[in-house]
């Protein structure tokens, strides 16, 4: 069973982490760079800012500045993570993927499968940090932007080649792939 902690404010920039079930390389797998594009899309449209991310092939990191939510946010992120694991499941269909979908499909709990949960796509619960300063921001938006070029990874050179990945607008002042809002701007929003 996962331990989830409640985010207990309705506003507030958030150090969010979510995790492909295992580890696999979901994101990747059924090039799912887009449907995290388009959740993050979908959080603007409520009134939220992207203010940096990373997509990995497994996992995502994402700075969110929530503004006044009426749902709680650990909602916004749960309904997020379900909206992007229907896709994949879709696309892991579409490219005949029979073992990984049993194997996600077996995963699930009993109890989840009685509440008609069909496949494990993401770890149950995700990691959030509330960001209360402009150093700690910078820390996270320093590591996030790193990930890809660290440890196992080895995805780019440097972190501004790497495209699904808030960087080259941090070092470049040149929006990426998806446009962010730069979190030094939210005093002005708040």
């Amino acid at each position: 069973m996962p331990v989830q902690r409640t985010i207990p404010y309705q506003s507030g920039t958030f150090f969010i982490t979510f995790t492909c079930h295992q580890w696999l390389p979901l994101i990747d797998k059924t090039n799912g760079y887009d449907i995290v594009y388009n959740w993050f899309s979908h959080l603007k449209s409520k009134g939220h800012f992207i203010n940096g991310y990373v997509i990995m092939p497994n996992h995502v990191h994402v700075l969110i500045s929530f503004i006044d939510t009426a749902q709680s946010i650990n909602t916004i992120i749960g309904n997020g993570k379900r909206f992007m694991a229907y896709e994949i499941i879709k696309r892991l269909g579409q490219q005949g993927e029979k073992e990984l979908l049993l194997r996600l499909a077996h995963n699930v709990e009993a109890k989840r499968k009685a509440n008609n949960k069909q496949h494990n796509v993401w770890e149950l619960s995700f990691d959030w940090k509330e960001c209360r300063s402009n150093d700690f921001v910078w820390q996270k938006l320093d590591y996030l932007h790193n990930n890809p070029c660290t440890g196992k990874w080895q995805l780019a050179i440097n972190s501004v080649e790497y495209l699904h990945s808030s960087a080259k607008f941090y070092l470049t002042g040149e929006q990426g792939i998806y446009p962010v809002t730069n979190f030094m701007e939210m005093e002005d929003v708040a």
